[in-house]
């Protein structure tokens, strides 16, 4: 009788087996991601080929001015020049990537700081790096705009993730009035 079950003992169930819970995934910063490299590198190319092939440009409609605004004109280009001289190499570079960073792919003053200080990034000295984000010539409030709209295009996200996104120290870093400009225009 040793394989008989007797009906006073009852066969005990096995306990469910309990899921493996996965590991949360590290989020790695944005120049370490190969989306990021893939981005920059295009519009490197973008912005060489809109500097370097533009054709010539014809002057039409053009009359011939006047002797003072020449003058004034000739006057402020010299006094441009004399600034641009004064300015160390580095800092020129570190504005120069300040503007693709900026105008291309859109960044905030923080993140563009970051970026360019950074070891993966510019790795230009903080006083060449704040130099590029204090001359250079973009609209921070637009910047947001379009990093504002690609989230809900593109991740369809919601007008407060996104806001959230754009302010985050781990994500676009844009000011809190910055973010709120874009999503008040994120539908025009």
């Amino acid at each position: 009788m040793s394989g008989y079950i007797s009906p006073q003992q009852p066969i005990q169930p096995q306990p469910p087996l309990q899921p493996v819970q996965p590991m949360a995934k590290e989020k790695k910063p944005l120049y370490k991601r190969v989306w990021f490299w893939i981005v920059l590198v295009v519009a490197v190319f973008v912005i060489a080929g809109i500097a370097g092939g533009g054709g010539t440009a014809t002057e039409s409609g053009k009359t011939s001015s006047t002797t003072q605004s020449q003058q004034a004109t000739d006057t402020q280009n010299n006094e441009q020049k004399k600034q641009e001289d004064s300015v160390p190499p580095e800092y020129k570079s570190a504005l120069r990537q300040a503007d693709t960073y900026a105008n291309a792919m859109h960044m905030s003053k923080a993140g563009l700081l970051k970026q360019l200080t950074s070891e993966y990034g510019g790795k230009f000295s903080q006083e060449a790096a704040q130099y590029a984000v204090d001359n250079v010539q973009t609209d921070w409030n637009a910047n947001a705009l379009a990093k504002a709209k690609s989230y809900q295009e593109n991740m369809a996200m919601s007008p407060e993730a996104i806001r959230d996104q754009l302010t985050s120290e781990y994500g676009e870093q844009f000011t809190q009035e910055e973010a709120d400009y874009a999503i008040q225009h994120l539908n025009d």
